[in-house]
């Protein structure tokens, strides 16, 4: 079996290094052939060097992908690839040692499921804010912190593999490309690219593995470990559902939907006001609502 991993990147060459090296410590079960493919989406720092670098220990290739979006990257990737399954991983991971192992396994024990995905478990740089420690059960998405438990259940509903570590068998990939309207792309934050793939896999009757032992660390810069960064990611989620969504009601007022006023009005003074006494996990939800009405308010006012 061949097996194709692959990342899309732009600008972070360092933290991309850091995963290209734990990709040089994996165990690679026998019989197993397996290349990494780095799909670059137009980067203007060392990523091409960082990548030149590990030509003489990893089986890796590199791919310029010069139109922004992270879909665009994903969906050259997806073209350029040649495994059996297609082992996506993001630029700020480390891989377990056995984790290409733990993936291989599945794919041999579930031959009828056509995606899986692994634990990946947030590593914060520095000083993790105290608040942070108390709001990350509400807020762990925003760090694709997740853990299904260690039995291999099977995925449906919510519960899904984030993007940073999951696999999908080649020929349902290409049958299910990503929408380039969804994924970051150059300063609008926009979310839920892969979510929208394994939606659409499930509704084919497609379906998915939770992979206990196919195990990634993500690490968070400090950058990452504030409420401006919180805002952002949930005002990004917030796009993205507005343009998924085609529930969102026809009572208007100023060319959004009222319901949506109401919830980013009141969901922004209940954080405002409970920051001040309640507990992180608490407010980190009025937070987490705010942020996402405001975020499907702002696309509205982009449409008109």
């Amino acid at each position: 079996m061949h097996l194709t991993v692959a990342i899309c990147t732009r600008n972070r060459c360092a933290s991309l290094g850091n995963t290209l090296e734990s990709l040089t410590r994996l165990m690679v079960p026998e019989g197993v052939s397996w290349d990494v493919l780095v799909a670059d989406n137009g980067s203007r720092d060392a990523t091409a060097s960082t990548i030149a670098g590990f030509t003489e220990v990893l089986p890796i290739s590199a791919l310029s992908v010069p139109e922004l979006g992270k879909s665009n990257a994903l969906n050259a990737a997806m073209e350029r690839a040649r495994g059996e399954f297609v082992l996506w991983i993001d630029d700020d991971v480390l891989v377990d040692a056995g984790w290409l192992h733990a993936y291989h396994s599945a794919f041999r024990c579930w031959p009828s499921d056509a995606f899986f995905g692994g634990p990946i478990v947030p590593v914060f740089e520095g000083s993790r804010p105290m608040w942070l420690t108390g709001a990350l059960a509400r807020v762990g998405n925003a760090y694709a912190a997740l853990d299904l438990g260690g039995e291999m259940i099977p995925f449906g509903g919510d519960a899904l593999p984030f993007g940073a570590n999951w696999a999908i068998r080649l020929t349902d990939q290409r049958r299910h490309p990503y929408d380039p309207r969804l994924g970051p792309r150059g300063e609008f934050q926009f979310y839920g690219e892969e979510w929208a793939v394994m939606q659409a896999l499930l509704a084919t009757g497609a379906s998915g593995r939770w992979v206990p032992a196919a195990r990634v660390q993500h690490v968070i810069p400090q950058t990452r470990q504030t409420i401006r960064y919180l805002r952002r990611y949930y005002v990004g989620n917030g796009r993205s559902l507005a343009l998924v969504r085609h529930d969102l009601g026809e009572a208007m007022l100023f060319g959004r939907p009222r319901w949506l006023w109401r919830e980013a009005i009141a969901q922004e003074l209940a954080y405002q006001l409970r920051r001040v006494y309640a507990r992180p996990d608490q407010w980190s939800e009025h937070l987490r609502r705010a942020s996402v009405a405001r975020g499907m308010l702002h696309l509205f006012s982009r449409r008109t």
